[in-house]
């Protein structure tokens, strides 16, 4: 019992020290550390193979839209800017944003009078369900 107890000690201790070696070699190699010239700020998705991105680099706050193919710089801003549209994300309800989807697409729930209606178990909520999901994810 005791010798099992050693050889599992032994054996995290072996790799320990080769996960300890690996991370001296990756930072040797400029792997995996941050070098505090890029900063990504914020990305959002905008389709399948693009996004829109808000980075800092060099004390610089640049707009950049990328796709698989390209990089293009959309926008520069200035740093004031940009802590004030994070300062208005922080507290969406002072400029009067709303997260809440259009009057148009939100479901509305069917009058129904059986004992499920409108929970997990009803077969109309998940076909809304799927409906909302066909509508958010369809190309354009």
């Amino acid at each position: 019992m005791s010798w099992m107890i050693v050889r599992l000690v032994l054996s995290l201790a072996f790799i320990a020290a080769v996960l300890l070696f690996a991370s001296k070699v990756a930072k040797k190699r400029g792997l995996g550390g941050a070098t505090g010239v890029i900063e990504v700020v914020a990305r959002q998705r905008m389709g399948r193979a693009s996004s829109v991105s808000v980075l800092r680099v060099a004390g610089r706050v640049l707009v950049v839209g990328s796709t698989e193919e390209q990089v293009t710089l959309l926008a520069e801003l200035e740093d004031d800017e940009l802590q004030a549209a994070l300062a208005t994300q922080a507290r969406p309800g002072v400029t009067g944003a709303t997260t809440e989807l259009p009057a148009a697409r939100v479901p509305v729930p069917r009058a129904s009078s059986r004992a499920l209606a409108g929970s997990v178990l009803d077969r109309s909520t998940w076909t809304t369900v799927v409906h909302e999901l066909r509508e958010r994810t369809v190309r354009r």
